[in-house]
Parts: structure tokens; C-alpha cells; sequence
């Protein structure tokens, strides 16, 4: 667990890890929170915020370092620098990693590992921020909002009707405002039309696989023929090449074993000048380095393995997946909660047409026509705002948006924040 706090008015959650950073370096803190408080990080530059962390940090890893969070990892895996586009700049932000079993988080009945789903990690996170709330009560009532990338496109609106229920029937200690997600998984049928088709239109697959993918999946259905695994595996394993499929214009770390395409579930992997395509590695090293462990208050059942981001037992065990979450936006929208939607158009895995596709299918009416918005003088990408929804897609970004171009990924959230359209010049 992770938090960062900086303004007052604005809670965010960030569905990856948990930490909170705090701008009220100076403030008294109840005895509960002092035990969680983080007194600095190894080899971390002097900040003008406190950190707290409970227990469970992996995807540190991803969201908090490599993407939004105030650091990021130095080469040497020993040491942190500041980020400059830190998203904890604009509002207080909680990185939850979820579900039980990724990383240094755990549970204390080892068999629900092998039971894990979308139902239980909704639940399981909704009794967390309740609990959480208790233990850190000056939270209570902000502004809330939820953001994810990835599968979290399940997670983020799943939980998002969790609270939306809760505070039926409860007081809404959760103020919960909207939800933003990022490359997200949406729904089963048109994803994977949309992600074919995105290969195919980028020249990374042959005419011929793309009919015979096309003509053997059923990308409504978890089972899958010899015949669709066949084509399937034949255009990643073959056309494909030695590609980061997360970002196909970049190089891949020189030390990668394997670069096939990884479970979009767990595996958030990595387009601009200077972009490092081995920083998960120096973040691996990091992570595992027992001082960094005590002094996130992590790993305090001592696991007997190493730290990883992400988890192949959940992966291999996964028990429900819905097969799409557009019927939760429709009612989330309806509800009068902000929904944005954004793709980072060099990503192959949970590409730019896969989220169109589906967005598709909730026939939004039109408020504002596609536009490109500008970020820093240039084209961040472009944009089309709808009643109760706003898609943007950020140019030049491969799956982790932020990892690849911090400043319009900064952009993006503060615009969402604001309520704001993004910016037409």
C-alpha cells in the first residue's frame, strides 16, 4: 500500500498499488497512520510530502514508478529521482494494488489465490477503501475518483458500481465522482475484432492471418479451437518479429528472454525521445532490495520469493471474467458520474480500435465533435466528448500512457480533474 497526498479537495485512486503521499509533512498524525508513515525511501531525493504504506506493493512498480507517482527508479536500481509530471501534483493519490496475490500483497487463506476473479477483487477492494477510510477519517467525503489501465478496465468500473451501491445504501463516506481508464479491457467481442484489425491496419500481420484469425476465434467465448490457436500463434509467434507488443516503435530491453506477447491481465509492460525500454528491470531490482522493503512496511510475512509485479498463479487461476463492462458505464453515466476513456495509439495489446469498437456500442450522442486537443504546442492526440463520456487518445504513447509521454498524460488528468475539455490549442 501506497499513498501521496498534495491537495486537500481531490482523493484519487489509482487501481495498481497502494501508497499515499502526503503534503502535510509537518501535521500531527494519529497513531494508526504515524505506524504507516514511510520516513523516506532508499536513495530517494528530499520532498515536500510524507508517504505512508501498509502491506502490499507491487505495482509501485508500473503506476507509482514508472508512470505517475512523484519518482522514478535510476538505471542502477538503487535509487530514485523526482518525476516532473507527477500526477500527486494535482490531487491526493492512493495506488491500490489488487488483487490479493500480486506482489507483496496477500491473503492469509492461500486458496483463494486459485479462486481469484473480477466478483471477489470488486469486493475485496470496496471493504478495503472502507477500512481504509476508518484508519485515515481526513479523507472521508473528498472528491473520489478511480483510475486504471489494462484489465483495471474491469477493476475501475466494477469497484466504481461497488461504491456507486454501497452509497445507496450507507452514508457516503466515499464520495465517489467518476472514473477515468486507460488501453482498457472493455468488452470481450469487440476488443479482440478491434485488436486484429489494429495489427492488421499496422502492417503487422499478413492478409492471410488476418482472415483465418478472424474466421476461427470466437472472441466471446474463453474456450478456443486448435484452428484459432493455430492462426493465432502463428502471427505472434512469426510476423510479428522481436517487438515490444505494448509499444510496437521502440526498442525492446536488450535483456528481455522473452518478447511474445504477455496476458494483458497482470503484464502492463511498456515513445519519445530518451524513453527506456528496460526501466521495469531497475524497478525489480529496487523493489527486492530488503531496505526498500522495510521501509515501505512490505513484505512483513516474508514471502520465500522474489518481488514481481505481477503474479502467474492469479493468472493461471482466474475463476470470472466478465465479458463486458459496457453495461456498467451506461449506468454509471446515467448516475451522472464523469467517465473518460483514453488510448495510447502505439499499443498493440489493448489497442486505439479495440477501445472504439467498443465505445461504439454504447451509441453515446455527440457533444463535441472529434477534435485534435494540444499539449506543449503540439498534437496530444485527438478527442471526442460525448454526453456523460469523453474519449482522447494520447499520439505517440504505447500501453502505460504516462510512462511514454508523461506531459500529455499529465494534460489529460488535469483536464479530467478539472472537468475540462482538453485543450484545442
Amino acid at each position: 500500500m501506497m499513498a501521496i497526498q498534495r491537495k486537500v479537495h481531490t482523493f484519487f485512486l489509482c487501481l495498481i498499488s497502494i501508497f499515499v503521499f502526503s503534503s502535510l509533512v509537518a501535521a500531527a498524525v494519529p497513531k494508526e497512520q504515524e505506524q504507516d508513515r514511510i520516513s523516506a525511501l532508499p536513495g530517494q531525493p528530499r520532498v515536500a510530502f510524507s508517504q505512508f504504506s501498509g502491506p502490499g506493493c507491487s505495482s509501485v512498480a508500473y503506476g507509482a514508478s514508472e508512470e505517475i507517482g512523484p519518482f522514478r527508479v535510476n538505471k542502477t536500481g538503487s535509487s530514485l529521482y523526482l518525476n516532473p509530471d507527477a500526477w500527486n501534483r494535482e490531487a491526493n493519490i492512493l495506488f491500490l494494488e489488487s488483487p490479493a496475490g500480486v506482489g507483496f500483497s496477500y491473503t492469509n487463506t492461500s486458496s483463494d489465490l486459485k479462486t481469484s476473479g473480477d466478483k471477489r477483487t470488486a469486493q475485496d477492494a470496496l471493504i478495503f477503501l472502507i477500512r481504509w477510510m476508518s484508519r485515515f477519517p481526513q479523507y472521508k467525503y473528498r472528491e473520489f475518483y478511480i483510475a486504471g489501465e489494462s484489465y483495471a478496465g474491469h477493476y475501475v468500473p466494477q469497484l466504481a458500481k461497488k461504491i456507486h451501491d454501497y452509497n445507496k445504501k450507507n452514508p457516503q463516506i466515499i464520495n465517489l465522482k467518476g472514473f477515468i481508464v486507460g488501453n482498457a479491457v472493455t468488452d470481450s467481442y469487440n476488443d479482440g475484432i478491434g485488436t486484429i484489425t489494429y495489427w492488421w491496419s499496422h502492417s503487422m500481420i499478413s492478409n492471410q492471418s488476418y482472415k483465418s484469425i478472424l474466421k476461427y476465434c470466437n472472441f466471446t467465448s474463453e474456450e478456443t479451437s486448435k484452428k484459432c490457436d493455430d492462426a493465432y500463434s502463428y502471427a505472434v509467434n512469426y510476423e510479428f518479429g522481436k517487438i515490444d507488443q505494448y509499444s510496437i516503435y521502440t526498442p525492446t530491453c536488450p535483456t528481455s528472454q522473452n518478447n511474445t506477447v504477455k496476458h494483458i491481465r497482470f503484464k502492463n509492460l511498456h515513445m519519445i525521445s530518451g524513453y527506456d525500454p528496460c526501466t521495469e528491470n531497475y524497478a525489480e531490482k529496487y523493489y527486492n532490495l530488503p531496505e526498500v522493503q522495510k521501509a515501505m512496511h512490505a513484505n512483513v510475512t516474508d514471502i520465500p520469493y522474489k518481488w514481481t509485479a505481477c503474479s502467474e498463479v492469479l493468472l493461471k487461476n482466474w475463476k470470472d471474467s466478465e465479458i463486458s463492462v459496457l453495461p456498467i458505464y451506461k449506468e454509471l453515466t446515467a448516475a451522472g458520474l464523469k467517465v473518460w476513456v483514453f488510448s495510447g495509439d502505439t499499443d498493440s495489446v489493448v489497442p486505439v480500435t479495440a477501445t472504439r469498437f467498443s465505445l461504439n456500442h454504447l451509441n453515446l450522442s455527440i457533444k463535441t465533435r472529434w477534435y485534435p486537443w494540444y499539449s506543449g504546442g503540439q498534437v496530444g492526440g485527438w478527442t471526442e466528448v460525448y454526453n456523460g463520456l469523453t474519449f482522447a487518445t494520447v499520439r505517440g504513447a504505447g500501453h502505460e500512457v504516462p510512462l511514454f509521454q508523461p506531459k500529455r498524460a499529465y494534460t489529460l488528468f488535469k483536464s479530467f480533474l478539472a472537468g475540462k475539455e482538453l485543450p484545442k490549442r
